[in-house]
């Protein structure tokens, strides 16, 4: 992580109320540098070490999401996913996943529109949150 962004993750999470740990710096900067939404894991992994020990990384993945910093999804495989969230709220990776129900590979499809049409069988709450789409089936390796 270069200087200058690590001072501009410093000033993020310290005008949040957050200190800025190295261990916490190093977590923030990894989820915003993903591709995709992250395992607890994929995010030791990445880390290799150098932000603390596993149960470290955990507790401030757990923080950054309480302070808004970030979005956990369980893609119905009881498997938490961690990913960046955007000051206005919005993930930086919005697109619907896949999960196999076979291998339980798990990948990001292509963003695409989705209506949902009110009226009474849809709760008013659906307008004011986040959507997320999850589709489940057998990919193509498995069939």
């Amino acid at each position: 992580m270069d200087p200058e962004q690590q001072a501009e993750l410093r000033g993020e999470l310290r005008a949040a109320g957050l200190r800025a740990t190295p261990a916490r710096l190093a977590v923030l900067a990894v989820l915003r540098g993903a591709a995709q939404s992250l395992t607890h894991q994929d995010v030791v992994d990445a880390l290799a070490g150098n932000a603390g020990d596993r149960a470290t990384i955990y507790r401030n993945l757990v923080t950054l999401v309480d302070a808004g910093f970030a979005r956990r999804t369980d893609l119905g495989d009881h498997v938490w996913r961690f990913e960046a969230v955007r000051a206005d709220g919005a993930s930086y990776h919005q697109h619907p996943h896949f999960l196999c129900t076979e291998c339980g590979d798990v990948s990001c499809m292509p963003p695409m529109e989705i209506k949902v049409f009110g009226g009474r069988t849809v709760p008013q709450a659906v307008h004011e949150q986040t959507i997320e789409v999850h589709l489940r089936g057998v990919c193509d390796s498995c069939r």
